[in-house]
């Protein structure tokens, strides 16, 4: 059974939990059942269910404090809310509260079906094997984590309406790849998809690149040049980095929203266009408009719906993931046997603070799978790695070590591994010396030259 059709149901009544169960098996549902509040809590975590049907009055949390704790972490994920001390009242304040639907026992077995369906349908997990194929929105997006999924179940949702999103995330977390993923969700995922990055194209370049221009509009326009509205028509245009926009630019921005239409540099004739936008951006767009930074009228119509990414060190569950995707990927495409990373090397990615996200996940695999010599990537190579990705210093105690130990290696090497006089170059007592290399796990039997047969 897909988990797209998977309900959780909450009641302290067993008997209830057990019709229910048979109810909707009946209609193709898969089913979780918790008998409190507080399980059901633990259950969305590890369930993920799809919709959740709970009683209203149990022993603890009741129905509504449960709805309300769901909704905080979850506010696409609709709740039906079952009792037999149903009320106008409680309706109302069910209902202005974000609960889908408050129905009253003994309920009708149609009626709930057909609010569990009209709820699965609006929060866009309804399975329908006719549309099968186009759930292959999110394939390219690897995750295990809570947070993500999350995240995709509201990004599947905004994705059938032409709402504006606005993706905020670290640089790295993948704010590209979840915007394509809504066109591929979205009616308009068999038109183009154009992305362009408003930070790393000249502002006397960007207009043009955005609006187009007419033939002699400026030096070197030798055509006319449509531009990336045009060739989005239809679909989907994702500007990200929104933030570095200039400020010149950003009314001339709004004027095309509003009207939906652009205007090429140097023409006088406009141009109508259907273009759903997707904006991105690192930076604090809230503060920026407080600074005078981003225009406040142009804030609120790309910031209709604002979808967070989280960045890769509060969804450690996914790094193993993503680092074994990325050597499959990278290791079959330079055609390299490396199969894996040692436990030491796990460890140390699953630890590591990952200020470039995603990205600096991939640059990592990807250096440790060119110099690797071995099937199996060590951790040696992967701290490498990530001291040179992140630009970090190794700690003092950890610049001492690798100090002493290349010294003690040096001498060893001058004598030929004779410890006596590797001793006397260092000024060091031989019973001190040779703690030293202990220390270091150096034999200085490795070091003497290899006798000719």
């Amino acid at each position: 059974m897909s988990e797209k059709n998977r309900i959780l149901l909450v009641d302290d009544d067993r008997d209830l939990l057990r019709l229910l169960s048979l109810r909707l098996a009946g209609r193709g549902y898969e089913t979780v059942v918790a008998e409190s509040g507080e399980e059901a809590l633990a259950q969305v975590e590890l369930a993920r269910p799809q919709a959740v049907i709970t009683d209203l009055r149990m022993e603890g949390m009741d129905g509504m404090v449960l709805a309300d704790c769901i909704h905080r972490k979850n506010p696409a994920l609709p709740v039906i809310i079952l009792t037999a001390h149903g009320s106008i009242p409680d309706a109302v304040h069910a209902t202005k509260n974000g609960v889908f639907a408050f129905l009253t026992k003994p309920f009708n077995s149609r009626e709930l079906l057909a609010q569990v369906e009209k709820a699965l349908q609006i929060s866009g997990t309804h399975y329908d094997s006719e549309k099968e194929p186009a759930e292959n929105w999110r394939e390219e997006i690897i995750t295990r984590s809570p947070l993500m999924e999350d995240l995709l179940s509201q990004a599947r949702l905004v994705a059938e309406s032409d709402a504006s999103i606005c993706l905020r995330g670290d640089s790295g977390t993948g704010k590209e790849l979840l915007a394509k993923a809504i066109h591929k969700a979205s009616s308009r995922n068999e038109q183009p998809f154009i992305a362009v990055n408003c930070a790393a194209i000249p502002e006397l370049l960007l207009e043009s690149e955005l609006f187009g221009h007419a033939k002699g509009a400026f030096t070197g326009a030798t055509r006319d040049y449509p531009g990336l509205f045009q060739a989005a028509h239809g679909g989907t245009l994702f500007l990200d980095e929104i933030g570095d926009m200039p400020f010149s630019l950003q009314v001339k921005l709004l004027r095309a929203l509003q009207e939906q239409q652009v205007r090429p540099v140097g023409s006088t004739s406009t141009v109508m266009v259907d273009v759903r936008i997707i904006s991105a951006t690192h930076r604090d767009l809230d503060a920026e408009v407080r600074d005078g930074n981003f225009r406040e009228d142009l804030y609120y119509r790309l910031n209709v719906v604002m979808l967070e990414i989280p960045p890769l060190a509060e969804r450690r569950e996914d790094i193993l993931p993503l680092a074994s995707h990325f050597l499959s990927t990278i290791g079959s495409g330079i055609k390299k046997n490396v199969r894996g990373f040692s436990a030491e090397a796990i460890e140390l990615l699953v630890s590591a603070p990952w200020p470039g996200n995603v990205r600096q996940l991939h640059n990592v695999v990807e250096q440790t799978v060119a110099l690797s010599t071995t099937p199996i990537i060590s951790a040696k190579l992967v701290k490498k790695a990530l001291r040179q990705q992140s630009g970090q210093f190794p700690s003092f105690a950890e610049a001492r070590r690798q100090f002493e130990q290349e010294y003690l290696a040096g001498l060893l090497k001058i004598t030929n591994g004779n410890v006596t006089q590797a001793a006397r170059l260092a000024q060091r007592n031989r019973t001190d010396f040779y703690k030293l290399l202990q220390r270091h796990n150096l034999d200085p039997s490795a070091f003497k030259p290899v006798k000719q047969q």
